[in-house]
């Protein structure tokens, strides 16, 4: 009996003295973040298709198709972020009694890198590089002769500087940069020539010969701010949001240049997924233009708001 009380006074004296966290709660272990990449790749094809046999409402049959591929390069330790991706879409549609036409293009090159000071702290020193033109020539359907763009007419190429605030940087990020460097490409001299995208036009004499081709390249040096979003808002549904904002300070100061872009990804099954996007663009270099009185003439309508809607079911393979 001796014995049994010397223990249960043993224990109750551990119990007095003991730390509550080590006792009671199971102690916090912060994850310790080492130097460590990781690399993710996926491909995607959606299709669509619609078919009609002795329908009475009417109707084309058509078929559509889209591609997409993207590849992420990340590296990760306790002050260096490095983030790096590529991404490549083409879509295309074909319609009963119609050419086939082009629905989406896109080649985008993006790498990040960001720096902390202290271990604790959720704000890099940040660096960003944004690079994205198109594959093959753009037409303003049902006109095939004339392309409206082509591979690097336009290209655009942003790199600046800046402060990152992100606490999972991969998911959350809000960028801001007082110093960023836009650079316009129309590599396409009769792109060139007409001004497309806000580069310089050709400068002709009275009888339409060219005395100084157009810009190939517009340099812009301004103010670029970012948010970038990914979060599950339900089960096997996923969401991404990015947007930016650009003013340049020589030209037109205070007129924002937009690219918001919003993506649900909805998963069926390791193999089978569905997409709803949304991406809206304004560029005040990226002028519109409308016919006149003169048959075959065309005159500049301003810029305007630009916008896509996507939605797909498809086949996706991570590896």
């Amino acid at each position: 009996m001796k014995r049994v009380l010397v223990i249960f006074l043993c224990f109750c004296f551990q119990l007095i003295t003991a730390q509550p966290d080590s006792l009671f709660f199971k102690k916090k272990v912060e994850k310790r973040i080492g130097p460590e990449w990781v690399q993710k790749n996926k491909a995607k094809v959606d299709l669509s298709q619609v078919s009609f046999t002795n329908w009475n409402s009417g109707g084309s049959n058509s078929i559509s198709g889209l591609l997409g591929f993207t590849s992420s390069a990340n590296y990760r330790d306790k002050y260096f972020s490095w983030r790096n991706g590529v991404s490549v879409r083409y879509g295309i549609n074909k319609q009963e009694s119609r050419e086939l036409r082009k629905t989406d293009d896109l080649f985008e090159i993006n790498s990040d890198i960001g720096y902390k000071p202290d271990e604790s702290s959720n704000w890099f020193y940040s660096a960003k590089l944004n690079f994205r033109t198109q594959l093959t020539n753009g037409y303003k359907y049902p006109d095939k002769e004339v392309p409206i763009s082509r591979l690097l007419a336009p290209g655009y190429l942003f790199f600046g500087g800046g402060m990152e605030y992100g606490k999972d940087i991969e998911e959350l990020s809000f960028y801001f940069s007082p110093l960023t460097l836009k650079a316009t490409f129309v590599l396409d001299e009769d792109l060139a020539n007409a001004g497309s995208f806000g580069v310089a036009p050709a400068v002709l004499d009275v009888d339409g010969n060219i005395i100084e081709p157009g810009e190939r390249v517009r340099k812009e040096v301004g103010i670029l701010m970012t948010n970038s979003y990914e979060m599950e808002v339900a089960s096997n549904v996923n969401m991404k949001h990015k947007v930016s904002l650009y003013t340049d300070y020589v030209n037109n100061f205070g007129n924002v240049d937009l690219d918001w872009q919003i993506d649900f990804n909805f998963k069926v099954n390791n193999f089978i997924s569905a997409t709803l996007g949304s991406h809206l663009k304004y560029d005040d270099d990226v002028k519109t233009t409308r016919p006149t009185e003169v048959e075959g003439e065309l005159e500049e309508a301003g810029a305007k708001v630009q916008w896509k809607q996507i939605f797909g079911v498809g086949f996706a393979v991570d590896f």
